[in-house]
């Protein structure tokens, strides 16, 4: 017989009620089954942004690689291309090479310094308007809002028994889900080959496979994130939230609940007076809305992304009753200790914290912009030859070896110069290239060359160890020039 004691029975010594409370702790779940958010659509002015917010980052990431921009002949007319194949960053008018990564860089640095800036003044205005998460959300949430109605409908058809309404509804629903993810996914590789051929190519399954994997990655994440996690993504997955402790202080602006208005609580009717008590009715309109379906009369919290949906459920709720807009408002914390104490608010937009992340902000662009202006369409490198470091000649001149990297930006052959500065007695002399001389080297567009230089200094010219040089390359036509510095070395003690 099995000394085991069963689990509704006491272990000798342990009371029924404290082996019930450890069955109980052995059964309980570690992690917490997600519960469904069911917002409710609002109306009013942070709704309408939102709406327009989404529609122009929708239709900048869908459509964007289907515009064109002439570059010349050979050159890819795609407006935007990341040309990982020619080493190529194509923006409208510029052309980033694989040298000037400090541009990307740059940029951002600058948008960085700029959602810094904006988390200073504004709390987290980015992930309530334009977070690519916040902005797929919404469009689920319209989809599923057209398949299954607003949100007591949602809750009650989840409610209900599986029928035929409401197996179509569903599978309308994830359908059109799954076509928006695989066109994000599709989108994104667009971004990298002609939109139209890779178009054309994909679907006659001819792409790159690394086309179908990102694609496909792109789909199931999208598809999940959006869809089925939504909140959970902003909550656990995304570190924002933590990182804007850093960024903000009591005198950012952010979605706030008058507590100096609101309260006391409590439902109210039409031939109630409105004395000793606050404007708050507990209608939880604020709750309804929310996408992150959290109550922000508990005052600041992780999961709030400050998107102002609950201002224009509160507004409405205001209006209808006939009391003032702004009980739910965008407020810094110390203004509502302020209300609380009776004194005017005040906006110190211009503090430490903001003036570091501007300074900042306006320094790298400065920089950048000044970048930009200077840049030329012609770059010269030189590296050189270290084995051997110098060839003795029979005549006693001394011969060094250079690679020389000429790179013509511009979308046009051009025709140059090379001359080198130092010793006048210094001969050059193009190895390997019968139909160019140092005054006639052609390269063609868009377009980096290396060449093959050797240098001679005459023994008679020999006063040193080395000589200080630099090349030199002339665009005949512009007068654009690039140069580079180096030594010559002559061995000599």
């Amino acid at each position: 017989m099995s000394n085991a004691t069963p689990k509704n029975m006491a272990a000798p010594g342990i009371s029924r009620s404290k082996a019930e409370a450890v069955n109980a702790a052995d059964t309980r779940e570690l992690y917490k089954k997600r519960e469904p958010i069911y917002p409710k659509l609002a109306h009013g002015k942070f709704r309408f942004v939102k709406w327009v917010i989404m529609a122009l980052a929708l239709g900048v990431y869908y459509l964007i690689p289907f515009l064109r921009w002439d570059r010349g002949p050979g050159a890819p007319d795609q407006a935007v291309l990341v040309d990982f194949a020619h080493g190529r960053f194509y923006f409208f008018f510029l052309e980033i090479w694989p040298q000037e990564i400090y541009y990307v860089t740059g940029l951002l640095i600058m948008a960085a310094l700029g959602l810094f800036l904006a988390s200073a003044l504004f709390g987290r205005v980015w992930c309530g308007y334009a977070c690519p998460q916040t902005v797929w959300t919404d469009l689920f949430i319209m989809v599923e809002r057209m398949f299954e109605g607003d949100r007591n409908a949602r809750m009650k058809l989840d409610r209900a028994p599986w029928s035929l309404n409401k197996a179509w509804r569903k599978v309308g629903k994830h359908a059109i889900w799954l076509i928006i993810a695989f066109a994000t996914g599709g989108a994104w590789i667009l971004y990298f080959h002609d939109a139209w051929d890779t178009l054309a190519n994909f679907f006659a399954g001819t792409a790159a496979p690394s086309s179908y994997v990102f694609a496909g990655v792109l789909t199931f994440t999208t598809y999940t994130l959006a869809g089925t996690m939504r909140e959970q993504v902003c909550t656990y997955m995304c570190p924002w939230p933590r990182i804007q402790a850093a960024m903000t202080d009591r005198d950012a602006l952010n979605v706030t609940y008058r507590i100096d208005r609101g309260e006391p609580r409590g439902a109210h009717k039409k031939t109630e007076s409105w004395d000793n008590r606050g404007d708050c009715i507990d209608c939880k309109q604020c709750i309804a809305v929310c996408p992150m379906g959290i109550d922000i009369r508990d005052g600041a919290q992780l999961e709030c992304i400050q998107c102002g949906l609950c201002i224009d459920a509160c507004d409405d709720i205001m209006g209808k009753v006939g009391r003032p807009t702004g009980l739910i408002t965008y407020e810094t914390d110390d203004n509502v200790d302020r209300f609380v104490r009776g004194e005017k608010p005040r906006y110190p937009f211009i503090r430490p914290r903001t003036m570091v992340y501007a300074v900042s902000l306006a320094i790298v662009s400065a920089l950048m912009l000044g970048a930009l202006v200077t840049r030329t369409h012609l770059e010269l490198n030189s590296q050189r030859d270290r084995n051997p470091n110098y060839v003795r000649l029979s005549d006693g001149a001394v011969r060094n070896g250079y690679t020389v990297n000429v790179i013509n930006k511009a979308n046009a052959p051009r025709v140059m110069e090379l001359a080198v500065e130092g010793d006048p007695a210094i001969g050059v002399r193009i190895l390997g290239a019968a139909d160019m001389t140092p005054d006639r080297i052609e390269i063609g567009p868009d377009r980096s060359q290396d060449y093959v230089v050797y240098l001679t200094l005459p023994g008679a010219a020999i006063d040193g160890p080395s000589e200080d040089i630099a090349f030199v390359v002339t665009d005949r036509e512009t007068g654009e020039t690039a140069r580079s510095s180096s030594v010559l070395i002559t061995g000599a003690e």
